[in-house]
């Protein structure tokens, strides 16, 4: 496939502006009403899920069969790794069954997180069943897309031994704004590794960002407002502030979060509603 365009916003990250895939992709969220949301690779169906009335969270059924978008990670890589971001963006642009479409992506490494993202709650480790539950918080956290190994495997020790050296890959994350939270896409050995040795994994985040068509439309907007403060009377102090303030916001926007894509369910929620008829557990209301 032809290979996207690259922005560098900054160290450890990587723009990708992808053109000529405007279809579905492989890896694809498709939605139909009341909430209903499914995630498909080609033709298999990984994820199931209906969000709850007054959006206090959203009920997961998910489905074995989910195929890496990265091939396996080797330990000699791990030991000589280079800029991790462009490895992951390369692959992505190369695999048949990845999340990418016409839009632009960020891909950018990451370490920090709220302690709950992965050593609370919010690090899904039920399987197939679960819930992500909205109402007391954002929930931003992690849903694995096939059962983690237990502590005792063999490659999760073989990976723990990488983590203790700080040779660990990250792992593959895709923020999902249908989930508030992330989807686990490559390195679920690798995340429990790092678990089990009192660590956070390392992350490589896969973001869609705002379409250039809409972050230039509100930097038009933030710039009007910024004249009109310009011409104001007043403080000056105060002014130069406020100044500062949509420069900043102008300056972000560019590489400012979008929503994640997704595309019409066939058959709509009829269809959905005979699939979680067949799942191994029933969506309450349903």
């Amino acid at each position: 496939m032809e290979r996207a365009y690259r922005e560098r916003p900054g160290a450890g990250a990587v723009v990708l502006r992808v053109r000529g895939r405007p279809g579905p992709p492989p890896l694809r969220f498709e939605v139909a009403d009341g909430g209903r949301v499914l995630l498909r690779q080609g033709g298999r169906i990984l994820l199931l899920g209906r969000v709850e009335e007054g959006n206090q969270g959203v009920r997961l059924c998910r489905y074995d069969g989910y195929r890496s978008p990265l091939p396996p990670v080797r330990s000699a890589l791990m030991r000589e790794p280079g800029a991790w971001v462009h490895t992951y963006a390369r692959r992505l642009e190369e695999t048949p069954d990845g999340p990418l479409h016409d839009a632009r992506w960020d891909l950018r490494v990451r370490h920090v997180f709220p302690p709950y993202v992965w050593h609370g709650e919010d690090f899904v480790r039920d399987w197939p069943a679960c819930h992500l539950d909205w109402s007391a918080r954002s929930w931003h956290g992690v849903v694995p897309l096939r059962p983690l190994s237990p502590p005792d495997a063999g490659r999760v020790k073989a990976y723990r031994k990488h983590a203790r050296a700080g040779t660990l890959a990250p792992v593959l994350l895709w923020w999902v704004t249908a989930l508030d939270g992330w989807l686990l896409l490559d390195g679920h050995d690798r995340a429990v590794a790092a678990l089990e040795e009192g660590l956070t994994p390392p992350c490589v985040v896969l973001t869609r960002l705002l379409d250039e068509e809409d972050w230039r439309r509100q930097a038009d907007e933030v710039a009007q407002a910024r004249r009109r403060v310009w011409a104001e009377p007043g403080d000056e102090r105060r002014r130069a502030e406020r100044l500062r303030a949509y420069d900043d916001v102008l300056h972000a926007l560019p590489w400012s979060e979008g929503r994640t894509r997704s595309w019409p369910l066939p058959g709509g929620a009829p269809a959905w509603d005979a699939l979680a008829a067949r799942a191994v557990f029933q969506f309450p209301g349903d």
